[in-house]
């Protein structure tokens, strides 16, 4: 019965009288029959997109606590350095990025620009509160999911353990797309300390989201 079970699967071991049952694996032959079965391509980018939107929430939600984080420790540095100057008021909100205008992140102008665009109706400052988290948890979803898919043909792209697609978002997103679409004033007129922090929050979304991917693609 077991040769009979060797040949299905393809494996081919030699057996002896007495086998050594120790070192007989019977879930690796079960992986490899469902690899000579065949998944299909869809299901299995299905799966990795699954577990990358799990980990791109995941990591939107440590990227919001991280720039809270650091929200309060540089509101704590200009007290003690300029104690009574009315130091600018400075947002951490996704892309880090202040509006042309004021400074709200760019999720909330993004937010604004489309009901006033499509719906032709401008948002109170409670519906803001609720479009703005709205998008960045959508947005650091759908990038997880994208990331998912792309880790099951292009394994490379987990490389540094998520901080290289980190990386890829904030040059890509807050450094080019986000000041092309107006969504922030020019990469220019702000200082390095705000490049690097949006840095920085992107590097610990990238961690987080290959984490979260990696434990929930290994149980799909």
């Amino acid at each position: 019965m077991l040769r009979r079970i060797l040949r299905l699967t393809g494996t081919t071991v030699a057996l002896s009288p007495v086998m050594n049952l120790a070192t007989f694996k019977p879930g690796a032959i079960l992986r490899k029959r469902r690899g000579l079965l065949g998944e299909s391509e869809a299901a299995r980018l299905c799966k990795g997109a699954t577990a990358g939107a799990l980990g791109g929430l995941a990591g939107s939600w440590t990227m919001n606590l991280f720039q809270a984080i650091l929200g309060k420790l540089s509101s704590k540095r200009s007290r003690s350095s300029q104690q009574g100057e009315q130091s600018e008021p400075q947002q951490y909100g996704e892309s880090s990025q202040d509006h042309p205008h004021g400074d709200e992140p760019a999720t909330a102008v993004l937010a604004e620009k489309i009901s006033t665009g499509v719906l032709h109706h401008r948002l109170t400052e409670r519906e803001k509160k609720i479009a703005e988290p709205a998008l960045h948890y959508g947005y650091g979803t759908m990038m997880g999911a994208v990331y998912g898919a792309l880790a099951e043909e292009t394994p490379a792209i987990t490389a540094c353990t998520g901080t290289l697609y980190g990386t890829a978002l904030w040059l890509l997103g807050d450094e080019i797309a986000v000041p092309l679409l107006k969504l922030s004033k020019p990469p220019t007129k702000y200082p390095a300390s705000i490049h690097i922090s949006a840095l920085a929050s992107h590097l610990v979304y990238g961690l987080t989201a290959e984490a979260v991917r990696r434990t929930v693609r290994r149980s799909l």
